[in-house]
């Protein structure tokens, strides 16, 4: 799981990642292009991967994105983001309730899969709260997708101008120290 704030390095990291990997990768994109600067930005990280990979547009199905890939392959699910707001902007809209749901088993099917996966998703919740109940909605609800995620991940990473800093688990992190050290 790579999580960061925007232009952070999360979908490079990524791509790095499955690229050393070894494996053949299938690239999950949750954007669309839905104005011409999305579709610049959906161009931009296109031309930053190797031809050679699958990519499987999944604005919504995610689960059954990663169902239909080969077990084998590298999945790189690129990002949880856009998937949340494509789930938030459906009519009628799911309950919040759901979409967490979802995102539980997205993480129990990447677990059991054989092949590496990498999730690429924004961490919204440490700026400013935002304005309007929809953008503190997003923010919450990504919140709880993003740790629904990270529960099942063997590892997590915050992404801070290119580099990876790794979560601890606070359960393992935490033993055998006391406050303040």
């Amino acid at each position: 799981m790579l999580t960061g704030g925007a232009r952070s390095g999360k979908s490079a990291a990524a791509v790095a990642a499955a690229g050393a990997s070894g494996a053949p990768v299938t690239f999950i994109a949750t954007a669309e292009p839905r104005d011409a600067e999305m579709a610049s930005r959906i161009a931009r990280h296109r031309s930053c991967r190797p031809d050679h990979w699958t990519t499987v547009e999944a604005p919504h199905d995610l689960a059954g994105a990663l169902e239909a890939a080969d077990p084998a392959d590298t999945i790189i699910v690129d990002c949880l983001a856009i998937w949340t707001t494509n789930r938030m902007l459906t009519e009628p809209r799911p309950p919040d309730a759901d979409i967490v749901e979802e995102a539980v088993r997205l993480a129990l099917l990447l677990a059991e899969r054989p092949g590496q996966g990498l999730v690429v998703t924004n961490e919204v919740g440490s700026g400013v709260v935002p304005a309007t109940p929809l953008g503190r909605d997003f923010r919450d609800l990504l919140g709880s997708v993003n740790q629904a995620l990270v529960r099942a991940a063997d590892a997590a990473y915050l992404v801070v101008a290119g580099r990876l800093l790794p979560l601890v688990d606070p359960a393992a992190g935490l033993r055998g120290r006391r406050p303040g050290e």
